[in-house]
């Protein structure tokens, strides 16, 4: 299986010599290969991670001279036969590990932690600098309604979850997406380029130096509510960091309260995302609270 798509590669561009590889088992929505320890190529598992693609490779050669932290620069692509398995893209693999919550904890110095948090902050600054009205007209980018966004979400979990969901947490989760609806939340919210899944596997850190070495994974990166990348951070790291954060962004304390609603339909998200592909794992691992 893995050596189709090693054969796929090489048909596209025969000159690139593979002298050995591996799959990444990271991936959730990509099979993710490593190329000669210095190379990462990504084929969308699902048809709808095609489109997702093709944009996030689009919005990746917009905002490389915008951003200061090194982020994929796509120089191998094939969209020729939108197929899962035969699509990809492939770049020069960004050096670091996942800044995963043990690590950030296993950081005994406060300076360096805020060190982290201010790096990471001002990556969403640059990339929240970028207004949904000039990414929309220079990316030809669909800008979202955060509000129907959470009906719509509110609209599936209700029809396709909450037959499997306990009575209890059905009636806590219809409390809380309709408290939000019917709140002030969106009443300050600026549109703007997002990364959308800001989380520890996709933020990388060189643990001897204590800096983040790159930001990956813009798969589900597009227009929306910059709060929605803070509640990455919340989600991964808990309070403490992520208050240092918030605190380190201009007018942070406006966008908190969405954020952390955002974080609080994470799992359902997930669970979501699982029955739609039929990936019982994602499913399993979003549900298993609610049941």
């Amino acid at each position: 299986m893995n050596k189709n798509f090693i054969e796929n590669i090489q048909s596209f561009y025969s000159d690139l010599s593979i002298e050995d590889f591996y799959r990444n088992e990271i991936g959730q929505n990509n099979d993710v290969f490593i190329v000669n320890e210095t190379l990462v190529f990504r084929f969308p598992k699902y048809k709808n991670g095609i489109i997702q693609l093709s944009r996030e490779t689009e919005i990746l050669k917009y905002i490389k001279g915008i951003v200061s932290i090194p982020i994929p620069n796509p120089i191998y692509q094939s969209f020729e036969e939108l197929e899962p398995g035969k699509v990809f893209t492939g770049y020069n693999l960004i050096d670091g590990v996942p800044l995963w919550e043990d690590s950030l904890t296993g950081v005994e110095s406060v300076e360096l932690v805020k060190g982290l948090a201010k790096q990471l902050v001002s990556f969403l600054v640059e990339l929240h600098s970028i207004s949904g009205e000039k990414a929309s007209r220079d990316l030809k980018l669909k800008v979202r309604n955060p509000r129907e966004e959470i009906f719509n979400l509110y609209d599936k979990i209700q029809n396709k979850l909450f037959p499997l969901i306990r009575k209890d947490a059905q009636k806590e989760i219809s409390q809380s997406f309709e408290t939000f609806l019917k709140g002030k939340a969106f009443s300050n919210l600026d549109i703007t380029l997002i990364h959308g899944d800001f989380g520890s596997s996709n933020i990388l850190w060189n643990p001897e130096t204590s800096m983040i070495s790159g930001i990956i994974d813009f798969g589900g990166s597009g227009l929306g509510d910059p709060a929605y990348d803070f509640a990455g951070i919340l989600s991964s790291f808990g309070e403490d960091f992520f208050d240092m954060c918030i605190n380190l962004y201009p007018n942070g304390n406006e966008i908190s309260k969405r954020v952390k609603f955002y974080k609080s339909t994470f799992a359902l998200q997930e669970a979501l995302h699982g029955i739609e592909n039929e990936d019982r794992q994602a499913f399993e691992d979003g549900i298993k609270d609610y049941r």
